[in-house]
């Protein structure tokens, strides 16, 4: 694998690092909220706040969504070592067997590692929509505050996720 190659393979993997680490960072926050807390509602109909399957969605969410973050960001600390190990395979290491990467065991590494991040987003995003409903009243309540904020969370998100999917497809393709 030329050294362009593999550089452009270990940036790419850091900003999947990178980026998962603020959103784990997120999703943290997140678990250190109490949404039980009946000061935390904005909601001033009462008729309009979430049962507790909301909160359990929540916190559940906020899990799939940090366990997802924490699995893609594994494997791509895993194929960073990989290719530095294999970039420094000149030193004739007895192990050296063990450090030869496969192109297309790299690709997989990627994609397997961008799905994790791509449904960590998902979960997070699902999440969001609950702290919405907790926050300013469900979403079946009709409360324009609280659609004003998931609609275009629904929007934006799976527009981004779909950017990054195509990005991740076309340098798999490569």
């Amino acid at each position: 694998m030329s050294s362009s190659a593999t550089s452009i393979h270990i940036t790419a993997l850091d900003g999947i690092v990178n980026v998962n680490s603020l959103f784990t960072l997120a999703v943290f926050i997140g678990l250190a909220w109490n949404p039980t807390d009946p000061n935390n509602s904005l909601n001033p109909d009462p008729t309009c706040n979430p049962s507790s399957s909301v909160t359990e969605d929540l916190v559940t969410f906020h899990v799939y969504s940090f366990s997802s973050f924490l699995f893609s960001s594994l494997i791509a600390l895993g194929l960073k070592q990989a290719i530095r190990l294999s970039r420094n395979s000149s030193f004739h290491h007895p192990f050296e067997f063990l450090v030869h990467v496969n192109k297309s065991a790299l690709r997989v590494g990627m994609l397997v590692s961008g799905v994790g991040s791509v449904s960590g987003c998902g979960f997070l995003m699902l999440a969001l929509v609950n702290v919405v409903q907790i926050k300013l009243g469900t979403l079946s309540c009709g409360s324009s505050h609280s659609l004003a904020a998931v609609v275009p969370l629904v929007i934006l998100v799976p527009i981004a996720l779909l950017i990054y999917i195509s990005v991740v497809l076309y340098a798999f393709t490569r």
